[in-house]
Formats: C-alpha cells, sequence, structure tokens
C-alpha cells in the first residue's frame, strides 16, 4: 500500500494492531458523556491546535521536510471547505482520551493502530523509499483519519483551485481527510512520527496515483459533488 501510514507487512516490528476494535469507555468517558446508551450524547467539537500551521505551499522544488511557506496563510475554514476536520486532543490532557473514544465512536471507527516513521523505526534506505511514495500526490476511497501521538509532519491537501495548502501536524493534532480527496504526506527535518490511525473495519488504503483515469474515479466525483454542496450533510459528523 502506497499511502501516508500503509507499509509492507514485513515491517512488522513498528506497526501493532488491535483487533478486538476500540476499548470499552473509561470512568471519565462516563463521567463526561454519560451511560453509552443514552440517547443524545454529545460529541466533541474540533479544538484549535495552538501550533497549528496552514498555508499555502510555495511550489519550489527540494526537500520535502522542508516547511515550502508560501508567505500566505489558510484558515481552519478554508480545511473544512474542503472537507477537512481537524482537532487538537494532547495526549498529556487527561480528558484527551476519552475525546478521541467519542470522535471515534461518532464516525464508527472500530479499531486502530499504532505506527512509527523514522530511520531507526524502519531503516534508513526504507524510510527514504517510504517518504518518496507518500509525497506521491494521491487519494484514497476510504477516509482517512490519523491521531498524532509525537512528532511532526505535514500533509498537503488539493484546493477547489487545484493548488496545495499544507497542513502542519504536530503532537495531539487529529487530521480527517475525506475519502476522494488529492493529497500527500511527509515528514519534517525531525524524520519522526508517531501516529494513530484509526479505521471502521480493517484498513483498505490503496494510493490511487493522480491520472485521468482516477479524476473519473467514482469517489473523487462523489468528492467533487460533496465540496460543490458544502460538506453540510452526513460526510462532516464533526
Amino acid at each position: 500500500m502506497d499511502c501516508f501510514f500503509t507499509l509492507c507487512s514485513s515491517i512488522v516490528s513498528w506497526c501493532t494492531f488491535h483487533p478486538n476494535g476500540v476499548p470499552a469507555p473509561s470512568k471519565l468517558f462516563k463521567e463526561l458523556f454519560g451511560p453509552a446508551d443514552e440517547p443524545t450524547k454529545q460529541t466533541p467539537s474540533p479544538q484549535p491546535a495552538t501550533n497549528t500551521q496552514i498555508f499555502y505551499h510555495d511550489n519550489r522544488p527540494g526537500d520535502s521536510r522542508l516547511p515550502h511557506h508560501s508567505g500566505k496563510d489558510c484558515s481552519p475554514a478554508q480545511l473544512r471547505a474542503l472537507g477537512v476536520l481537524f482537532h487538537n486532543f494532547p495526549p498529556s490532557t487527561p480528558s484527551s482520551p476519552a475525546l478521541v473514544e467519542d470522535l471515534a465512536k461518532t464516525r464508527d471507527y472500530a479499531n486502530r493502530d499504532e505506527i512509527t516513521i523514522s530511520p531507526a523505526a524502519m531503516g534508513a534506505a526504507v524510510y527514504e523509499d517510504k517518504i518518496q511514495t507518500f509525497y506521491t500526490e494521491h487519494l484514497h476511497e476510504d477516509e482517512e483519519i490519523r491521531y498524532i501521538l509525537a512528532g511532526t509532519g505535514f500533509f498537503d491537501v488539493r484546493d477547489t483551485e487545484d493548488e496545495w495548502i499544507r497542513i502542519r501536524v504536530d503532537e495531539g493534532d487529529l487530521l480527517i481527510l475525506p475519502e476522494g480527496i488529492y493529497h500527500r504526506f511527509t515528514l519534517d527535518e525531525g524524520n519522526y512520527i508517531k501516529a494513530m490511525p484509526l479505521f471502521k473495519t480493517l484498513p483498505k488504503w490503496t494510493a490511487l496515483y493522480r491520472s485521468e483515469e482516477t479524476d473519473k474515479n467514482e469517489v473523487r466525483r462523489a468528492y467533487l459533488e460533496a465540496r460543490a454542496r458544502g460538506f453540510r450533510s452526513e460526510e462532516s459528523k464533526v
């Protein structure tokens, strides 16, 4: 699989899968949101990330791990218009695990992985190869959700004018990319990130690289239709 956190099965030493799904709600979860069968459960609202940087990519060649800040900033509202949702749940905050669990339940994510991407975890040669793969423009036919546990990196997404918007992700950031959006990923110069991908059943992270054929993909066309509607329907639950 050729996308951000999709690595070949031989790299099992740095990826731990939890087949039993999301753990039972904690005591803190119950205190915050009430019993699990309560008919009206409060869902978490997006929390601003104090270190969040969103800006247009400068489109200059060179190392993808450099900031490539064009000098033109973007806002979370611009991301929402693209169907991209952004939360911040700092791991050191006691309420964060419960809020992540609640968001997972709201969006029907039953399972998760924990993955580490770094030269030390993967080997230098594999790491460099994967960074190049992750940075090739592509889409997925499934929603992509990543909760950053440590380290930093950059997601780039296409806007309505086909320009790149760059999103710096840091510890505690939780990013949701809609299925069908063209995007790419890279680390920064720290060359380290640890994250928790969440998914509904088994991960289906096959990357479809941008091409005329991919532009006609049903999921891609559905995404463009949803974007034109303003993402006011069920695709933006939180």
